[in-house]
C-alpha cells in the first residue's frame, strides 16, 4: 500500500528517494572502497605509499563517506517517517543500516590504525571483511523492493 503523503506529494516524494538513492551510492563506494584500499595498505612496506595510502583513506572517510552515511540516514528517516512508511520490513532495514553504522565506525578504528602504524590485521582479514556490505546491500535491496510480509 503505498502511504497517503506519497501520492499527495510525488514530486517531493521523489527528489527526496532520488537524494536518498545517490547519498546510499555513494556511502556504499565508500563502504566498499575503504576496506580495498586497507588490503593494499596492510600489504605494503614502502614508506611512500603507506603515507599515500593515510591520506587517500583519511580524505575518503571524512570527504565521502561520512558525509554520505548521514544524508542517507537522514533522507531515510524523512522517507520512513515523513511519507509514512511502516511495516516489519523498514524495521529490519534499520537494524541492517545501524549495523552499517556500526562498520563504518569500525573502518575509522582501523583507519586510525594504520594512521599510527599500529594496524595488527592481515590484507586477507581485509579481503573478508569488505565482504560485509555488500551482503547488506543485498538484503536491503530486497527488503525495499518486494516489502515482503513476515
Amino acid at each position: 500500500m503505498v502511504p497517503k503523503l506519497v501520492t499527495e506529494y510525488p514530486t517531493l516524494y521523489g527528489y527526496v528517494k532520488a537524494f536518498h538513492i545517490i547519498a546510499v551510492v555513494a556511502w556504499f563506494a565508500g563502504l566498499f572502497y575503504l576496506p580495498r584500499l586497507f588490503v593494499y595498505h596492510s600489504m605494503t612496506d614502502n614508506k611512500t605509499s603507506q603515507n599515500q595510502f593515510k591520506i587517500m583513506e583519511h580524505k575518503l572517510y571524512w570527504y565521502i563517506m561520512t558525509p554520505a552515511a548521514i544524508t542517507s540516514i537522514i533522507l531515510g528517516e524523512i522517507l520512513a517517517h515523513g511519507f509514512g512508511f511502516s511495516g516489519l520490513w523498514l524495521h529490519l532495514k534499520v537494524i541492517l543500516v545501524g549495523t552499517l553504522v556500526f562498520y563504518h565506525i569500525y573502518c575509522f578504528k582501523l583507519m586510525d590504525d594504520f594512521a599510527k602504524d599500529c594496524n595488527t590485521k592481515t590484507h586477507k582479514w581485509f579481503r573478508v571483511f569488505n565482504e560485509y556490505p555488500t551482503i547488506i546491500l543485498i538484503l536491503c535491496v530486497i527488503l525495499v523492493v518486494v516489502k515482503p510480509q513476515f
